[in-house]
């Protein structure tokens, strides 16, 4: 410990000498320069004689600072401790050394948490939202490509970074066969209309969020609630790709079953829309808005308020459909994710740290 001490304290007196001389050496040599002429040497002289002068004069000015300013330096550098010395060495390996992320996989369409005593805000991307019950959600949207998405979490103190590896994951694709409907060969009046209501949609998607008026797990869209399927499935209808993935999870339903508000929350669309029906869209707060498509009778209007439980119409075939059934679709946070994860225990969604 003595000998990295003294190794250390000889270290700062070198860098001290050398930057002493360096001073010394311009600012002797700016004197000498000056002194020159001063003195007014005349321009008859030869060469090698102002070389001659000036070299044993330059090497005086070297030697003076280096025996006066040599001992000063020596006294200066061992005057400081060696805890300070130690403390610098620790310090500088503590900013080497990183606490490792902490990484947890998921698939598009699917659902990651994280919990943790005092969390009061999460962040993902662009966006930033409040805890649910002192935990984080990240919902990835269907179509987020592969790779790393960095989450923050803040509790009393400072932020904590981790990260989600979005995983490639193949849903499948399913051919289906429509029968003699307007959505099997839209003319273009029908995709008109339908554009038009997309305009509509999108906006629907971007509502500034509010408080939640939710808790998980959600109440269920239908009772009694067979299992979901095709949620992201790449349909293809009469031989024509979809457009997109099936954003949502249909529900094998008989005709006319009550379809039910999830949790409280505000109506922003109940009418009838061209692909997906008789629909009812609602807003239950913290960026978490339900789609209930294909209805055979809306019992809800826009701006209208409903509690858990509230009938918002009934099951059955309207749109782009085959049969009696309810689509069941979630966004959160403008994700597109399948519902099932919001409708089961939360301690089942894949969580940081486990």
């Amino acid at each position: 410990m003595i000998a990295g001490c003294i190794s250390a304290k000889l270290n700062k007196l070198v860098g001290a000498t050398l930057g002493l001389s360096a001073t010394s050496i311009i600012y002797f040599g700016n004197i000498f320069s000056i002194g020159l002429r001063v003195l007014g040497i005349k321009r008859t002289m030869a060469r090698q004689d102002i070389r001659a002068t000036g070299g044993a004069n330059l090497r005086n000015f070297l030697a003076t600072p280096l025996c006066c300013f040599l001992p000063l330096a020596l006294v200066l550098v061992f005057s400081i401790p060696c805890p300070a010395l130690a403390a610098q060495g620790h310090t500088a390996k503590a900013l080497a050394v990183k606490e490792p992320v902490a990484t947890v996989s998921a698939a598009p369409g699917t659902l990651v948490r994280w919990s943790a005593p005092g969390t009061k805000r999460c962040r993902m991307k662009e966006r930033s939202w409040p805890a649910l019950g002192e935990t984080c959600y990240y919902p990835i949207d269907l179509l987020q490509k592969p790779g790393i998405i960095k989450i923050t979490r803040w509790g009393q103190g400072p932020g904590e970074t981790a990260h989600i590896s979005v995983e490639p994951y193949a849903y499948g694709t399913q051919e289906i066969e429509l029968g003699d409907i307007p959505q099997a060969n839209p003319s273009a009046k029908d995709l008109k209309r339908d554009a038009r209501e997309r305009v509509r949609l999108n906006k629907a998607w971007t509502l500034k969020e509010g408080a939640a008026k939710f808790t998980l797990p959600l109440g269920p869209p239908a009772i009694p609630l067979p299992e979901g399927r095709d949620f992201g499935v790449k349909r293809i209808f009469n031989g024509k790709p979809a457009a997109q993935p099936h954003t949502g999870a249909d529900y094998a339903t008989p005709v006319d079953t009550k379809v039910l508000a999830v949790a409280d929350g505000t109506v922003v669309l109940a009418e009838d829309l061209f692909f997906p029906g008789n629909a009812v869209i609602i807003d239950h707060g913290d960026g978490l808005i339900s789609l209930s498509f294909h209805l055979s009778d809306i019992r809800v209007k826009a701006g209208q308020q409903v509690n858990k439980g509230d009938t918002v119409g009934l099951v059955g075939t309207t749109g782009r459909s085959t049969g009696p059934h309810l689509f069941f679709g979630i966004r959160w946070h403008g994700a597109r994710i399948n519902p099932q994860f919001l409708l089961k225990d939360p301690a089942k969604i894949p969580a940081v740290g486990q």
